[in-house]
């Protein structure tokens, strides 16, 4: 979800772990023995994930201790400086019409609380820094370290700061954390299982799937979040690593999904098959106007998402892809609250009829007091789309909506 961004698209979501600026220096009341056993453990970890990931670190990774008081500080700072308080408040309100938050959550909270429950170590790419949460067991840090040296691997072949700052389109940057991520968690799972190619195995996926679900599952924060929270946290991990999978057994060979190669949508990261032959979202523009609170894309995972939470299940269907061409939705301010307007475009008519036929009577009954819903088949730029609206009944826009166009097919990343 934007939700991703701080860590997806909402988040800053699941990335932000990674890919934070930490404190720098030592922490106070360190002893030395404790650091020295951290620069072991990231020592006798450097060949195996050379080895895994097969790249070779152009200077050697560094290290330091944290306590979780100050890593909890760390990512106030790091939240409020990717989500700060205006944008966070757009996030919030749209992700509330959309009804894939409550009214009554407040998100800055429940995602610091998410981030301190989860972290036990990250790269930090600002000071080229491998961190550990002092107190965490030799074993829980090797994981973790087994996944964040990956980081700090890409972090010498690749611009992170850029990639994942690039906040205009959060399923575009969710499909380029899954490539971190994804890489991460296959190199990983080689390092602590070497020579095994578990991957290879067709029980694998889903027992891994089945097995991060649970272990997430028993951190309390995590199991009472929202659906749309959890699912922007974990899929960059989920299924980033399964294009990853496919990446090293059926994509191109001798060479990385790096700098134009790198996904440029959820869908890519979803069937990869699609990714291969081509198939780039189309990118949706709005006029400029003045009284807008927020806007941003959903893309094809979070409209997934939605429709789960629509249709009252908490399992996205990931399987056939939905035929999604690009979207893009807008907040506007208006004076009897803030009104929200979503258009997709389809790859053609039959893809645009499903989903009109399964979200359309849902999402036409989500008026809440005092606003209308209204969700409409539309053409944008001569493309078959849909439009949903909710905003206070009174809008003096109902009689003529916002409209959107196409401008262009979304690129490959630049290197």
């Amino acid at each position: 979800m934007t939700l991703r961004r701080a860590a997806g698209r909402l988040l800053v979501a699941g990335g932000l772990l990674a890919t934070a600026a930490a404190c720098r220096g030592q922490r106070p009341g360190a002893t030395g023995s404790e650091a020295l056993e951290l620069q072991r453990l990231v020592d006798s970890l450097r060949s195996p994930v050379e080895r895994a990931a097969g790249l070779t670190f152009r200077t050697p990774p560094r290290s330091a201790l944290r306590t979780r008081d100050q890593v909890r500080g760390y990512l106030l700072a790091k939240l409020d400086q990717e989500l700060p308080p205006a944008r966070m408040r757009g996030l919030e309100t749209a992700y509330r019409l959309f009804g894939l938050l409550p009214d009554t959550l407040e998100l800055r909270g429940l995602l610091l609380d998410l981030y301190a429950e989860q972290v036990a170590g990250y790269y930090d790419p600002d000071s080229a820094m491998l961190f550990g949460v002092a107190g965490a067991g030799h074993d829980q840090l090797r994981l973790v370290l087994a996944h964040e040296m990956v980081h700090a691997l890409q972090g010498q072949y690749l611009p992170l700061d850029s990639i994942l700052g690039a906040t205009a389109n959060n399923d575009r940057l969710t499909a380029a954390q899954s490539v971190l991520e994804g890489q991460a968690t296959l190199t990983s799972i080689e390092v602590l299982a070497p020579g095994r190619r578990v991957t290879t195995t067709p029980e694998f996926w889903d027992m891994y799937r089945d097995q991060v679900r649970e272990q997430q599952s028993q951190m309390p924060v995590f199991a009472h979040a929202p659906l749309v929270v959890r699912e922007a946290l974990i899929f960059p991990y989920l299924d980033g690593a399964q294009f990853m999978y496919w990446w090293e057994t059926a994509g191109p060979k001798d060479t990385l999904p790096y700098g134009p190669r790198m996904p440029v949508s959820t869908e890519q990261i979803l069937h990869p098959e699609r990714y291969a032959r081509g198939d780039r979202p189309l990118a949706l523009a709005f006029p400029s106007e003045r009284g807008v609170a927020y806007e941003d894309v959903l893309g094809e995972n979070e409209i997934r998402v939605l429709l789960a939470v629509l249709a009252g299940s908490d399992e996205v269907q990931t399987v056939v892809p939905i035929g999604w061409g690009g979207d893009r939705f807008r907040v506007y301010d208006t004076p009897g609250g803030p009104a929200l307007i979503w258009y997709i475009v389809w790859d053609d008519a039959r893809s645009a009829d499903r989903f009109v036929r399964t979200a359309g009577p849902p999402l036409r009954r989500t008026a809440r007091a005092g606003y209308r819903a209204a969700f409409d088949s539309v053409t944008v730029s001569g493309r078959p789309a849909v439009r949903y609206t909710l905003a206070p009944a009174a809008w003096d826009r109902w009689g003529s909506l916002p409209g959107a166009k196409v401008t262009e097919r979304t690129a490959r990343a630049e290197g």
